[in-house]
């Protein structure tokens, strides 16, 4: 059900799992019966009101964080390539992805570290979910925390395609070296997270380093950086 702007990672991977064993796979209608229809969530309750279960389905699955954080796809479609025709409507040129899962920040506004573990691992290749795009935007949580994360940056430097970091880089974890190889990407977006006024020295640090030795900078100086305000920062600060 979720994935309007946005195409549903979860739904495209079952998608092309069913449709690699001969079953027929369409979007959900009111008039047609069905033998089993997947609904899929990315928030709870206290964003959106779940939409009622379709009547007219022999079984319904439903997954995603919306509701709850303990399911889980198969490892079968976890590992299989998107159909990414099944939002034709969108533009096909771009491919989405995870590289990596988890956090070792523990963040109490986030439930990644919950979800997914508390330690970034890489769960990827570049090409489980790439095959030649031209764009590619990655949906980590967070990259640079993986012991992978020069690996798997030259992978994305081989593709040659217009990389968008769209979810923050712990800035706290720039360094030469990795710099130097994001350097090589062909960067559309960079993001940086800025979450507690505490960490302040840190990610300054961080960002100065990127600032000092970056040669490509979406957006500014300092690519783009996500401030948390109001969780227990004001405004003012």
């Amino acid at each position: 059900m979720d994935g309007h702007n946005w195409p549903n990672i979860a739904l495209m991977k079952i998608s092309a799992y069913h449709k690699s064993i001969g079953d027929h796979v369409e979007w959900w209608d009111g008039f047609s019966q069905y033998d089993r229809v997947y609904m899929s969530r990315v928030f709870d309750d206290t964003y959106s009101e779940d939409e009622p279960e379709p009547c007219n389905a022999a079984e319904i699955i439903k997954g995603g964080t919306g509701y709850g954080l303990d399911n889980r796809l198969p490892d079968e479609i976890e590992h299989i390539m998107p159909d990414y025709g099944l939002y034709h409507w969108m533009p096909q040129d771009t491919a989405y992805g995870f590289l990596t899962r988890g956090c070792p920040r523990g963040c109490h506004f986030c439930i990644v570290s919950e979800k997914e573990g508390r330690g970034s691992r890489k769960v990827a290749n570049l090409s489980e979910f790439w095959s030649g795009q031209k764009k590619i935007k990655l949906l980590d949580p967070n990259l640079l925390a993986c012991t992978d994360h020069m690996e798997l940056l030259e992978q994305l430097v081989q593709s040659g395609a217009w990389v968008d970091f769209t979810q923050g880089l712990d800035a706290r974890l720039l360094t030469e070296q990795n710099i130097q190889e994001l350097n090589r990407v062909k960067l559309t977006e960079i993001h940086f997270a800025w979450d507690y006024m505490q960490e302040s020295d840190a990610v300054l640090r961080g960002l100065h380093l990127y600032a000092k030795l970056a040669n490509r900078r979406p957006h500014g100086k300092f690519g783009t950086v996500y401030c948390l305000t109001n969780y227990d920062t004001t405004m003012q600060e």
